[in-house]
């Protein structure tokens, strides 16, 4: 296969995990390389993404490196074999590379968890609201890039109800107004209005809340058809960034099973919201 020109996240995902398996076969690059009988080089540029790898050669690879875990070796397969563009191809040159490779793997997780101290969550954001947060970017946008990356922004919307979806959100985060009081107040609703659709939940962390001392990570865990294929997005002011080695995979789901467990309960959560909208 030719090199790429561009990598996307998912295919240096593949790669990765297709060398996590060599290392734990025990073998060097150039002795896998031999056995399977192709150049080092090529090798390597499979394991960085440079290029691509057939579902049979993922089959071949995992046989060499004694592979057992037939449910890893399917899911790599699949990664392997995928040859659709997805809808947010469309968008490449538009908008940032990292919102791309954000929305490939939302489209792919088998369940997406969230917990957000700060910003509500990308997902549940009415288009206000959006507006809003991208007319404050720094540098500024231009009229028509806010335009752009609303419309991205509400297309991977379209993921919800089609993955189970739960959202943390701290009481901050409701109550900093990305714009004004109108702006906060619709927002609030249409939290209460996408709460409603099936495999979506919201839960609330309230200021009030006791043993919640020190978690402040905004994070999205994307669960995968596997549990070595979940990934964790960290977000920062400076972009966003995928985690997934199993030491980091396994500290934020503690993470979120500590939020998940003060958190106020689902019809709390949702009467919690709809008194805020009623006061403002």
């Amino acid at each position: 296969m030719p090199a790429r020109s561009i990598i996307t996240a998912r295919q240096e995902r593949l790669g990765v995990e297709l060398r996590k398996l060599r290392e734990r076969a025990g073998l060097s690059g150039r002795e896998a390389a031999r056995a399977l009988g192709i150049a080092e080089s090529k090798l390597s540029a499979t394991e960085t993404g440079r290029v691509g790898v057939s579902a049979e050669r993922v089959r071949h690879l995992a046989g060499e490196y004694a592979v057992d875990d037939a449910g890893l070796v399917d899911a790599l397969t699949a990664m392997a074999g995928e040859r659709v563009r997805g809808w947010w191809e469309r968008f490449r040159e538009l908008v940032p590379v990292g919102y791309l490779d954000l929305a490939e793997l939302e489209y792919h997780a088998v369940e997406l968890r969230t917990f957000q101290s700060v910003h509500i969550p990308a997902l549940l954001q009415a288009e206000k609201q959006m507006r809003a947060i991208f007319t404050a970017t720094v540098p500024a946008l231009s009229p028509e890039e806010v335009d752009v990356r609303v419309r991205f922004r509400q297309r991977r919307q379209d993921i919800l109800g089609e993955v189970g979806y739960t959202a943390v959100v701290h009481e901050a985060a409701l109550r900093i107004r990305a714009a004004d009081a109108e702006v906060a107040r619709d927002q609030l609703v249409h939290i209460l209005e996408q709460s409603e659709r099936p495999g979506v939940t919201v839960r609330v962390v309230p200021f009030d809340v006791d043993g919640f001392a020190g978690i402040d990570t905004p994070l999205v865990y994307a669960r995968g058809p596997v549990p070595q294929l979940d990934t964790v997005l960290m977000d920062s002011p400076h972009g966003g960034e995928f985690l997934h080695a199993e030491a980091q995979l396994h500290r934020y789901r503690e993470v979120l099973r500590m939020v998940e467990g003060v958190a106020l309960g689902v019809v709390e959560s949702r009467d919690f919201v709809h008194q805020f909208a009623r006061q403002m």
